[in-house]
Parts: structure tokens; C-alpha cells; sequence
């Protein structure tokens, strides 16, 4: 499956992918904000091996259009957050090399749209650590709003600190 936006394209994960999937997984430098990183182990690719095999998670590998050889330069995915409520969680990572050039923001908002038209999610919702300013701009810039702040709900870098939590409804997104 390949979603086509105007920069970038995913493709669906699949098991030829999960050791790309794994090295940015477990890379500590991409994962800044995070209370925990992977190790890049057996583990961590049977995660990914049962994830880009079942229907509760959706991987995409982001490409940049104009590459002929369709590096990846990132992933996003979308996986169910409260199944009776038909929420759905989304999270990305981009590499460095490739921020702040609007392929983060394009893919998230190709991501939204699959959550939406092909899913027939009600709401999705992402988090992110509240000094990962970045992260939640570009949440906020895809039509996502600020919901709610879960004070010093992650063990950080050796102190707890606060988790942003933002959303967005399916009437919401309809009319973005």
C-alpha cells in the first residue's frame, strides 16, 4: 500500500523493512524525548515482525517522491489506542538529516487522512514530551489540538516531566 502526497510517499511497512524499522527504534539520538528506547534486538523485530503482520498497527516507511531509489528517511504509524472508542494513536520519526523541510508535517497529515478515510477512526491522538516543542508544533500545524498536559507523567532524564497529550476529531479533521 503507498499513500502519495506532494513531497513524500509511504509505503506500508513490511518484514524486508523491520531492520530500517529497528535501527531508528533503538537510536537514542532520535528518541531525545523518550523515557526508554529500545534495545535493536530479537525482541525489537518481533515486535516489528507481529506489527507489519496484524490489523492493531500500521507502519510506513516515508520515502522522499523525488528519489528515484526511495530511500527511507523515516517511519510513521498509527496503532489502536481505545478500540471500542475507535481511537487511534499516531507517532513519527524523521532523521535529522531530513527535519525541517515539511516531510514530518506532509507525512503526518498522509497518516491522519489513512487514520481517518480508511480506518473510520472517531479520534486519533499523539503525545509527546512537553520540552519536545518541535514535535508538538507540528502535531498543532496537522490539526491536532492541545487536550491536555499529564504533569510529571515521564521519568526523564533522571526527573519526572510533563506529557503533552493532543487529538483530533474525525468532524475536526473534515473540515482542516
Amino acid at each position: 500500500m503507498k499513500i502519495e502526497g506532494k513531497k513524500v510517499i509511504l509505503t506500508k511497512a513490511t518484514e524486508s523493512d523491520i531492520e530500517f524499522l529497528c535501527r531508528v527504534e533503538s537510536d537514542k539520538t532520535l528518541w531525545i524525548y523518550e523515557e526508554d528506547v529500545a534495545e535493536n534486538d530479537e525482541k525489537l523485530r518481533e515486535k516489528f515482525r507481529a506489527r507489519v503482520n496484524g490489523d492493531k498497527c500500521y507502519d510506513f516507511i516515508v520515502t522522499i517522491k523525488e528519489d528515484n531509489l526511495q530511500n527511507p528517511i523515516g517511519f510513521v504509524s498509527a496503532w489502536k489506542y481505545a478500540d471500542w472508542r475507535k481511537s487511534w494513536e499516531v507517532g513519527y520519526s524523521i532523521l535529522p538529516q531530513y527535519q525541517n523541510r515539511g516531510y514530518g508535517a506532509e507525512s503526518l497529515k498522509l497518516l491522519l487522512e489513512f487514520v481517518f478515510k480508511e480506518l473510520k477512526a472517531h479520534k486519533a491522538v499523539g503525545m509527546c514530551n512537553i520540552e519536545n516543542i518541535a514535535s508538538a508544533k507540528m502535531m498543532s500545524e496537522c490539526g491536532m489540538r492541545l487536550e491536555g498536559i499529564f504533569k510529571e507523567e515521564l521519568d526523564w532524564n533522571g526527573k519526572l516531566t510533563d506529557q503533552q497529550f493532543f487529538s483530533i476529531l474525525e468532524s475536526e479533521y473534515k473540515t482542516n
